[in-house]
């Protein structure tokens, strides 16, 4: 477990400020969601967790450190929306998910390194539900949510203390979004990481979060413990994210 902390962070593409002074906790082994609309910066502030998103100031710490980012590993990871665009059209789902394991845990004997980061894959692909006998296929070859189990996979093989999850049941089948969450928020407490959930969906966020932030045009508006957010928004854009969100009323 490790806590995730963002001090005063600034992202800018050009003249265009996404992200504008965001400070925000994750605290350890906690699940913190980040709600906003489309265009409010939050995939830019995911981006920057992982060294994806230019930042021009603040910092970013884990465990009270200032991250330093490494391409594929580090104590930050990143699953990203449409797993087909993160994961290479032609490495098979097993290499994809054993290019991610950290190198030091390996013999230096080839064939004995081979044939352990082959089975370590193995054992992340069933961790996420898929069948380990199916490491040969590519991501062309399976289903959407097959596809997102894959890239969960291949963030967890990294071994972050920290998993930053960037709206990643929206491109899914509704009848699909359901198994993925379950699956998130139990290999959640079991592997006791921290998690940063970012979407635009307040209904998704309360089945998973126990705090959430709302942004805004970069900066972030509301911050606090769930049930006080979703049951007492203090912001005009809390409220009318809140409005967007089905409920069950009875029939007169």
């Amino acid at each position: 477990m490790s806590s995730l902390e963002l001090r005063q962070l600034r992202v800018r593409y050009g003249r265009f400020t996404a992200v504008d002074g965001v400070d925000l906790m994750v605290p350890d082994g906690g699940i913190t969601g980040l709600v906003g609309g489309s265009g409010c910066g939050k995939s830019s502030l995911g981006r920057a967790t992982v060294g994806l998103a230019p930042i021009t100031g603040g910092q970013i710490l884990v465990d009270g450190t200032p991250v330093a980012h490494r391409p594929r590993r580090g104590p930050v990871q990143l699953v990203f929306q449409s797993p087909y665009a993160s994961l290479d059209p032609r490495m098979s789902i097993g290499a994809a998910v054993a290019e991610a394991l950290p190198p030091s845990r390996w013999s230096p004997r080839p064939g004995a390194t081979a044939r352990a980061r082959a089975a370590e894959a193995a054992h992340y692909l069933e961790l996420v539900g898929l069948d380990p006998g199916r490491a040969s296929l590519t991501p062309g070859e399976l289903s959407g949510g097959q596809r997102q189990r894959v890239a969960l996979a291949r963030a967890l093989a990294a071994r972050p203390g920290v998993l930053v999850a960037d709206e990643i049941t929206s491109a899914l089948d509704v009848s699909v979004q359901g198994a993925v969450l379950n699956l998130l928020r139990r290999l959640q407490r079991e592997l006791r990481f921290s998690l940063l959930f970012i979407s635009h969906d307040l209904a998704v966020v309360r089945y998973l979060a126990d705090q959430v932030a709302v942004m805004d045009r970069g900066r972030l508006v509301e911050h606090g413990p769930a049930d006080r957010v979703l049951h007492a928004p203090g912001h005009a854009v809390t409220a009318s994210l809140l409005s967007c969100v089905p409920t069950l009323e009875e029939n007169p």
